[in-house]
């Protein structure tokens, strides 16, 4: 494939603002969706604040992946596994959440920069990426719920689930007409789109109050910390595996596409910076970010492979997480509407584990569909655990045994290395 600019190619100033303006585009869906599931969560409680300091977070390790860590066009995010992590842990507080993440984030930076991550990359065969990626789509079904149902307490749940169901059709239908970046950014025009329909048939959504600063950083840059428990800890150092092979996955995949050199040190550069931006979210108190695996869609539909053109995208995340009043309009989308576009892209990643299912042959037998249906079935009810149930396990062992994404993992794991494994 041909590019009009390669990976270290610099755009006119005129094209590099339209390129960067589609990649801003891109970016700004998933972290607006997953900074507010993470901040109306109980206990965080912190709104705007919490959301300039996600977009913060995200612009500087943007740079710094782009200027020297992977070297390459990647859009990065909010690491969805890591949000299923914080949902089994809430009990637990959010001091002990960072320190999880601060502690998961450091591990994977040490592993990378020393090269042993790749002895851990033989674990994940592609029938376990294939059920990482669906699980976290399954396990987050409860969350979506949740929020097509929200009304705001002044609209019936039944209105909105209606409402969430008909908006998602529509959604889906625009995805198999749309092409080029109008599908890339489809997640963006539903926001808008979904919101300004939303309005007309409910009534007002709750806007930023008045005085709200144009121009203000948030007070509490550093997060509590607590001595986490092993549950805790153990829990969202599986989600970091996870994490891991999915920036792995990211990284490999827009270097070989682009026929990238130094992909070695590329791959270990990338996922240290990546583990380093994790560590700074624990002591910020924010979710941690991950590259993310739809920039090859970007890249072929603007045929524009240079890093520098997300420059421009990562410099107005920044300057969007100075202002306190621009990311309140942006948190004042309705639930609903946040939930089906988050459904939407929840979708696609079912849709890529199921691709990657194909390509690599990894479900040809009985048993190999085993391997990968009993940890999506498992993992997807034990999500679904009533809260007295979960609260009947012991506190050291519950965020493990009632966390749908990790029973999964652990699952798969066991299916695939020791119950069916086969002599090569």
């Amino acid at each position: 494939m041909e590019f009009t600019y390669g990976i270290d190619d610099r755009p006119g100033p005129a094209q590099l603002l339209i390129f960067g303006l589609q990649w801003l585009v891109v970016s700004v869906p998933a972290i607006l969706i997953i900074g507010r599931v993470v901040a109306g969560l109980p206990g965080e409680g912190s709104g705007i604040p919490y959301l300039q300091k996600l977009f913060l977070l995200i612009a500087l390790v943007f740079l710094v992946q782009l200027y020297l860590g992977h070297r390459l066009p990647l859009v990065l995010g909010p690491a969805t596994v890591l949000l299923i992590g914080i949902l089994a842990s809430l009990d637990q507080g959010f001091a002990a959440i960072n320190a999880s993440l601060l502690v998961g984030g450091l591990l994977l930076a040490g592993l990378a920069a020393t090269g042993l991550l790749g002895h851990l990359k033989t674990l994940f065969t592609p029938r376990v990426i294939a059920v990482v990626l669906m699980l976290i789509a399954f396990t987050l079904a409860p969350v979506i719920l949740d929020l097509i149902t929200d009304g705001g307490g002044t609209v019936p749940a039944t209105q909105t689930f209606l409402f969430a169901i008909v908006f998602a059709l529509a959604l889906f239908i625009a995805n198999g007409f749309l092409k080029g970046i109008w599908k890339s950014t489809l997640a963006l025009w539903a926001i808008v789109l979904g919101t300004l329909v939303y309005i007309v048939l409910f009534g007002p959504v709750a806007l930023p109050f008045a005085d709200t600063p144009l121009v203000a950083l948030p007070g509490d840059l550093l997060a509590p910390l607590a001595v986490p428990d092993v549950g805790v800890l153990a829990a969202f150092l599986i989600c970091y595996f996870a994490l891991a092979t999915n920036d792995l996955g990211s990284i490999q995949s827009v270097g070989g596409l682009l026929g990238a050199d130094d992909m070695d040190g590329r791959v270990n550069r990338g996922m240290t910076v990546t583990g380093l931006g994790n560590a700074l979210a624990g002591l910020t108190g924010v979710i941690g970010p991950v590259n993310f695996s739809l920039s090859p869609g970007v890249i072929a539909a603007t045929g524009c492979a240079s890093r520098f053109a997300l420059v421009p995208a990562a410099v107005a995340l920044g300057l969007m997480a100075a202002s306190p009043l621009a990311i309140g309009y942006l948190g004042s989308i309705p639930g609903p509407v946040i939930g089906v576009v988050l459904t939407y892209v929840m979708a696609a990643q079912i849709a890529a584990g199921l691709m990657l299912g194909q390509e690599s042959r990894a479900v040809g037998t009985f048993d190999e569909g085993l391997i990968i249906g009993i940890p999506l079935l498992l993992g997807t009810v034990v999500a679904f655990l009533p809260p007295a149930v979960a609260a009947g396990f012991p506190a050291m062992i519950r965020p493990l045994i009632t966390n749908g994404f990790v029973v999964g993992i652990v699952t798969v794991l066991v299916l695939e290395q020791i119950v069916y494994r086969r002599r090569r």
